[in-house]
């Protein structure tokens, strides 16, 4: 995957902080994001961020206005011309998709799981940012339906989803409050990891 990164990231003319920053903060909407968010999620220090969305701005893929939460503050947001990178960006087959269209969907599915799983722990453990997980978001509702494929919910579009549509960084995320997520995660696990039991 990091070898991939450095394949698309010189095909954009980025090095692989800039890529990182920049679909972090094509993630964020129209919202915007502060450099210390950026520094958080890619595990730099706020020097290097702040270097890095420099570069980005003087590109042109980025640019930087006051906070409307605090005016002292920097918020960045991406352009047009960013969003086009990063549309760019999404379209290129990389080596590590095309070793995983090789898995059956079931080992998809299960790897993906997996992803989940480790993802969270190594939040519990403080080892990495908070990701935007469905398992750790207000909208996901775990084994709501009777249904084998599809056996959660996401409140957010009102729809069943299945375990290959478990995302990873959803731009939608509003956190589940902490002591709730204990009890979403066990009814997710389900046997092995802890209790199924509906949390509703």
């Amino acid at each position: 995957m990091r070898a991939d990164q450095w394949t698309i990231a010189g095909t954009a003319g980025l090095n692989p902080t800039q890529l990182h920053a920049l679909t972090f903060i094509a993630g964020r909407a129209e919202k915007g994001v502060r450099v210390g968010a950026v520094a958080a999620q890619l595990g730099v220090t706020q020097p290097t961020a702040t270097d890095s969305i420099a570069a980005l701005v003087r590109k042109g893929l980025l640019t930087k206005t006051a906070d409307p939460e605090d005016p002292r503050a920097v918020s960045v947001r991406i352009t047009p011309s960013g969003r086009d990178v990063v549309r760019g960006i999404g379209l290129v087959i990389t080596a590590t998709e095309r070793a995983l269209e090789a898995l059956s969907h079931e080992e998809q599915t299960e790897l993906l799981r997996l992803v989940v799983k480790t993802i969270r722990a190594l939040q519990i453990a403080g080892a990495i940012p908070p990701q935007r997980l469905c398992v750790t978001c207000k909208y996901f509702r775990p084994h709501a339906h009777d249904d084998r494929r599809n056996p959660h919910h996401c409140d957010y579009v009102d729809a069943a989803l299945g375990g290959e549509g478990l995302r990873l960084d959803c731009a939608e995320h509003e956190a589940l409050p902490s002591e709730r997520q204990e009890a979403v995660w066990r009814s997710f696990a389900g046997p092995g990891d802890g209790d199924r039991r509906a949390t509703q």
